[in-house]
């Protein structure tokens, strides 16, 4: 999995979700990340593809995680245009960052 993901530590549930994730994949884990109102937050980046910014994110999602990243490694410019298959972390998006 190439797309970067960074999880907020900064608000309660973060190092439960870094912890989750860290188990399938590298996480940085950030102190905060300037969505307190939709805690836990994860962003998920690449070098040359959008960047996602996702919130209220719980540990029980880490399968939805862990298929988003491999439907945005296959996307060109990383644009993810099927969400349905990512279950309830669909909506959980905040939103999408042109690259």
């Amino acid at each position: 999995m190439a797309g970067r993901v960074a999880v907020c530590i900064g608000c309660d549930g973060g190092t439960a979700l870094a912890d989750a994730l860290e188990a399938r994949m590298p996480v940085t884990r950030a102190h905060c990340m300037n969505a307190c109102a939709r805690p836990v937050c994860l962003s998920v980046r690449e070098e040359g593809k959008a960047a996602y910014l996702f919130g209220d994110v719980d540990p029980a999602l880490v399968d939805e995680v862990e298929l988003f990243l491999e439907l945005f490694d296959a996307a060109k410019k990383g644009i993810v245009t099927d969400a349905r298959p990512l279950g309830e972390l669909r909506f959980k998006l905040i939103g999408r960052i042109p690259a």
